[in-house]
């Protein structure tokens, strides 16, 4: 059985997350961390100082990027592996997790969908062959509750692309206060907020007199919160470091 501490509890994903769980043999919630006040079937804490040991076998985090310290410096210091959900954490914040993957496993992905980690495959095989010839651009959608911007998956998806281009390009998020030519060693990330979209993603490809799209599109917020849950099953005994959805689907 595995006890999940579920961060961020009482939001949209945890409840959906809560659902799930509901129906597993194999894992419950043991815990929960959230600062508003409602109720659950197991025991909720306001922050996890508050939080005793023991308290689970894993973390899902599921909240905001203002709860990462103190979720890192619990999981440190009682060796609780963690699956980081959250997005629109900074620069800083990701290093924080780099250095606690040191002692304790975690599991960080920007999305918990098996096809959008595909699709960065691709993408990344396609930037591969298609370079120097062909412009790159991301639109990504979600709805109007969403508040960062771009996501988390359209960052993720052009930093793979990156990885591969031999000129490492720019971001480019502000277009429109650009009175110039497009370069050719740039990205171009746009953000569409508007609705109950639950996520849509696309990456474009567009050279000369062809245009190459890969595209994925989230009907329900129910797959990452499967993929969280599954994620929590499959961190649980690893050696500390850092882990994602490739790891995990390489490993199937």
């Amino acid at each position: 059985m595995t006890r999940i501490i579920l961060s961020g509890c009482f939001g949209k994903m945890g409840r959906v997350i809560e659902n799930i769980v509901s129906s597993s043999e194999d894992c419950e919630i043991s815990a929960g961390v959230d600062i508003s006040d409602s109720s659950a079937e197991y025991p909720v804490f306001k922050s996890f100082s508050d939080l005793p040991q023991n308290a689970g076998d894993v973390i899902i985090d599921f909240s905001h990027p203002s709860v990462l310290a103190d979720l890192l410096l619990y999981a440190t210091e009682n060796k609780v592996p963690c699956v980081i959900c959250t997005t629109g954490l900074n620069d800083s914040q990701k290093t924080d997790i780099q250095n606690a993957s040191k002692s304790i496993p975690v599991f960080f992905s920007a999305n918990m969908s098996i096809g959008v980690n595909l699709i960065s495959e691709l993408a990344k095989k396609a930037a591969k062959v298609l370079q120097g010839d062909f412009d790159i651009e991301i639109v990504e959608m979600h709805h109007n509750q969403k508040i960062d911007a771009p996501s988390g998956t359209a960052l993720m998806l052009a930093d793979s692309i990156s990885e591969v281009l031999s000129d490492k390009p720019v971001y480019e998020f502000d277009r429109h206060s650009k009175r110039m030519k497009r370069t050719k060693n740039e990205i171009g990330i746009h953000a569409v907020r508007g609705g109950t979209i639950v996520g849509e993603h696309e990456i474009i490809f567009a050279g000369n007199d062809e245009v190459i799209t890969i595209s994925h599109s989230a009907r329900s917020k129910q797959l990452f919160a499967t993929g969280s849950v599954n994620a929590a099953k499959y961190i649980k005994n690893k050696v500390p470091g850092m882990y994602s959805m490739t790891d995990m689907i390489n490993e199937k």
